[in-house]
């Protein structure tokens, strides 16, 4: 059965923070690898914050079958974790999950009690609303702790997508869905960038 990734999609959502990440994952799919990442949305359809208009993949609920689960910014994440009724939609689990978190995304996650003890990486406006939770913020694009990884700034969804394939279909796949998607001239230099951040920053944690 094929390895299920919940790219949780928000209304107001940033299309970079959702649409990068996976499509990088689902490149590796394209090349053989058995993973696939799903839009999932909380309404049937949602709206990006420049108004493009999104049919989710997947409901909501399918967060409990997803072996991945990454949730996305946007401009609305404040009133999501205002929202109790919504909170209680994403059981998310790190005992037999990997969850990841992009920009405000993270503001989700400590919500949910899972940045507890643990540094994370955001962007800059959704910054002070964690540091106001008590998260200690890095001034860094990724950090991953055992299960739980987060990614701070648009282009940082890379960093996401090169964890999330490292971890589930191996290196050389992560490898090859950065290598396509680089720009021409800046292969090796950005692959290299990528995959050596996510190595270090596990390897300091062992």
């Amino acid at each position: 059965m094929s390895l299920q990734v919940a790219v949780v999609t928000f209304d107001g959502f940033n299309e970079l923070d959702s649409f990068i990440a996976y499509g990088l994952i689902n490149r590796a799919r394209v090349q053989g690898q058995d993973v696939t990442a799903y839009i999932t949305t909380p309404t049937p359809v949602v709206t990006s914050m420049n108004g493009v208009e999104v049919t989710g993949q997947r409901p909501l609920g399918f967060i409990t079958e997803a072996d991945v689960v990454l949730l996305g910014s946007g401009i609305k994440t404040r009133d999501v974790v205002a929202d109790d009724t919504l909170l209680t939609r994403l059981p998310l689990d790190p005992a037999r999950q990997l969850i990841g978190s992009q920009c405000s995304g993270a503001l989700v996650l400590a919500h949910l009690g899972l940045l507890t003890g643990r540094p994370a990486c955001t962007d800059a406006i959704t910054r002070p609303w964690l540091e106001e939770r008590g998260v200690t913020v890095l001034d860094a694009p990724f950090h991953a702790e055992g299960a739980i990884a987060t990614a701070g700034g648009c282009l940082a969804s890379v960093y996401l997508a090169a964890w999330t394939l490292l971890h589930t279909v191996g290196e050389s796949a992560a490898w090859a869905a950065i290598e396509y998607a680089a720009p021409v001239g800046e292969k090796q230099e950005i692959v290299q960038r990528v995959m050596s951040r996510v190595r270090t920053v596990e390897a300091a944690l062992r």
